[in-house]
């Protein structure tokens, strides 16, 4: 039977057993009431607090325990709860209902998490975990399974005031299931589309009587194919975490992680002509495995000196092993068959990062201080081997695999914050200098010895009003260094070494937490402007670098709610124009490719509480872009598209004491099928069509 048929009956099903339930119970011994549903939650609420769909507090972008709305800058979270309704198969697709976010700029393509903020790319430099930098190398990058996190905390704008090395458009930060202080476990299996089959497990709680040993210990299993034919979403994921609480003022975490992921090595379809995708897919079913493992292990550590001194120290060391096979098309002449490659490339990427901080509380008169000192530092390398061969895959396979290059780099950073608390305003101040060195050999052996420096800086105001009204304003900075040499003309062979790359925000916005009610707005209106960012020219035929300067300009719209209703809502809405102001030839004032000025979305999570239907939950949303432009040069366009999602669950515990925590979910993405192509710097991609999966949880 056609998959999406056997959902609806599915759905059909589970609707239909809410109602038989409804039903008997209805019918049953005259003053029967519904039984109270025990809520388990599988937060933990240690470094993310949050309640619903609604973030409270968070460490992410002052590093202390912050209340969100008292940050002067824009902040999203995606909360547990909303992973949990939405159903995410990756780090993208968790950030699909996030303002500021565009995740779907390459169409379909599970093998990355390749997100923008603000209209810059911070995949490369703008991805946190637990607070702690990662750097992606070319393609090993380290992937985010999202059954291992309870929430992500986006800081949009430069955050390189606290965080170092960072792009302009802010950053993405993963936190990780940490352990929990009582009991939770849980049991999940999914099925779905392409033959996915998928289990998962989840444990937490105290390990000795006194409760000074938590355990949390995240595992899942996957085997998938996917609509694109020797393309798989293969996957095993192993997280065990440990925390110690040797007394109150005192405590460690430990976190660790190992994934081995197979997928497909190419996503893309062959574009016959410029600004134009064929229905040809361009890999080659018998050589397209992207084998990837990844690992990481570190550690949280919090002591609590006196009423005034906290010190912590957060480490982690994580590798990544890639490799990858992949695949392409070309024409070899008008009216001959097309013409097939075959490459191969190995890359292993590793970094340590270790973060030494100390929090200060104290008083000046009457205004209240939470200041941080630290000194971080990390080390990262990657190495590469590549071949490409255009006689077989076979070929492919045995050939040497040439050096492809290698890189290097170290950065200490020091810094200072300070948030100033005196009546109802609210004064962020901060700043760190950064030193950064990389050394690189490129795949033709040339080496390069960089050194970088620079400071970076936010200031920030906010003033909360008695009507629950906070107004705020900042002015912030960024900085990333770039490796090796650019050219100012890419039609010559005169180069020069690259300059970092700076980020510079302006932004004001409010932030309004309705009375009396579990619902935050915020409005945000910035101006950001990147100078010497660094891209790929390929105007001439030959791979060359250069840089560009950029302004993102426009303002965002967000709301976030949960209601002792049982009803959840989020709503985003985004306008934007991203300029070219220093770029290639003939690009100058233009809009950057791939970049919609209007983009909104709505979802919305009914959980029905009592009543007839208790325990049944209807989910519902829509994702909306406009139109952008295919190519820098502005020349064709890619059109609006939306895509609806939906979720439909049943709660068996709401009516049956003896199935108390056993859940049955079915999630659709794009419901409505939309497929339409997306084009960025020229080239196109298509986007991913309906998949439908149900899911069957017990939590006990």
């Amino acid at each position: 039977m056609y998959f999406p048929l056997r959902i609806t009956l599915l759905l059909s099903s589970v609707a239909a057993l809410a109602v038989d339930q409804a039903v008997a119970q209805d019918g049953g011994a005259p003053g029967e009431t519904l039984l109270d549903a025990v809520v388990v939650e599988a937060e933990s609420d240690d470094i993310l607090v949050q309640d619903g769909y609604v973030a409270k507090a968070d460490r992410i972008g002052t590093k202390v325990n912050t209340a969100i709305t008292n940050i002067p800058q824009a902040v999203s979270v995606v909360t547990q709860d909303q992973i949990e309704d939405q159903k995410p198969r990756t780090l993208n697709e968790s950030l699909g209902y996030t303002a500021g976010a565009n995740p779907n700029t390459f169409g379909f393509d599970s093998r990355y998490d390749a997100f923008y903020l603000r209209g810059f790319p911070a995949y490369y430099n703008g991805m946190f975990r637990d607070g702690l930098r990662l750097f992606n190398g070319p393609s090993a990058w380290l992937r985010t399974e999202p059954y291992g996190i309870e929430g992500v905390t986006v800081l949009k704008g430069p955050a390189s005031s606290l965080y170092g090395v960072s792009g302009p458009g802010g950053i993405v930060n993963v936190v990780t299931k940490r352990p929990k202080d009582e009991p939770f476990r849980e049991v999940e299996i999914l099925g779905g589309e392409h033959s996915r089959y998928q289990a998962g497990v989840d444990f937490s709680g105290p390990v000795d009587a006194e409760g000074t040993l938590l355990y949390r210990f995240t595992a899942l299993g996957r085997k998938s194919d996917t609509d694109l034919e020797g393309y798989s979403d293969d996957k095993l994921y192993v997280a065990p975490a440990l925390t110690w609480k040797r007394d109150e003022d005192s405590k460690l975490t430990i976190l660790g992680e190992y994934t081995h992921a197979v997928t497909g090595g190419t996503a893309a379809f062959y574009n016959p002509a410029y600004g134009k995708v064929s229905d040809i897919y361009a890999g080659d079913p018998d050589f397209n495995d992207f084998d990837q493992n990844q690992g990481r292990i570190g550690y949280e550590f919090e002591h609590r000196l006196n009423d005034v001194v906290t010190l912590r120290q957060n480490l982690r060391y994580n590798a990544v092993d890639a490799d990858l096979e992949y695949s392409g098309l070309y024409s070899v002449g008008a009216g001959l068959p097309l013409a097939r490659y075959w490459g191969y490339y190995e890359e292993t990427m590793k970094n340590f990062t270790v973060d030494n901080m100390a929090q200060f509380e104290f008083d000046t008169g009457d205004i209240r201080h939470v200041a941080v000192a630290g000194l971080d530092y990390s080390w990262s390398e990657y190495e590469a081997y590549s071949a490409v061969s255009y006689v077989s895959a076979d070929d492919a396979k045995t050939m040497p695999t040439p050096y492809a290059g290698w890189q290097e780099t170290n950065l200490f950073g020091l810094y200072l914050h300070d948030q100033m608390e005196w009546n109802d305003f609210t004064l962020f101040a901060s700043g760190r200098y950064d030193w950064a060195q990389t050394d690189a050999i490129d795949s033709s052996f040339v080496s390069t010895d960089q050194k970088d420096g620079a400071f970076s800086g936010r200031i920030g105001l906010s003033y909360r009003t008695v009507a629950g009204f906070i107004p705020y304003a900042n002015y912030s900075t960024s900085f990333a260094p770039n490796v090796g040499f650019v050219y100012d003309d890419v039609t010559s062979n005169d180069s020069r070494v690259a300059r970092p790359t700076i980020g510079r925000q302006k932004e004001i916005g409010v932030k309004y937490e309705i009375p009396d009610s579990n619902a935050v707005l915020s409005a945000a209106l910035f101006d950001i402007d990147q100078k010497d960012g660094v891209v790929f020219d390929t105007s001439t035929g030959i791979n060359k670098q250069r840089q560009l300067d950029l302004n993102s300009r426009g303002v965002e719209l967000e709301g976030h709610a949960s209601f002792d209703n049982g009803f959840s809502l989020i709503a985003t809405y985004t306008y934007q124009r991203m300029t070219i102001e220093k770029g290639a030839t003939g690009t100058d004032g233009n809009e950057l490719s791939a970049t919609p000025n209007h983009v909104a979305s709505l979802w919305g999570h009914y959980l029905i509480e009592d009543g007839a239907f208790a325990g049944l939950g209807l989910g519902a949303g829509v994702r909306y872009s406009g139109e952008s432009y295919g190519d820098d040069q502005n020349s064709f366009k890619n059109e609006a598209r939306a895509f609806a999602d939906a979720a439909l669950s049943y709660d068996f515990g709401y009516r049956n004491p003896d199935l108390k925590g056993l859940t049955l979910q079915v999630n659709a993405k794009n419901l409505l099928d939309t497929r339409k192509q997306i084009c960025s710097a020229g080239y196109c991609y298509w986007d991913e069509g309906r998949t439908i999966y149900g899911s069957l949880r017990y939590r006990f």
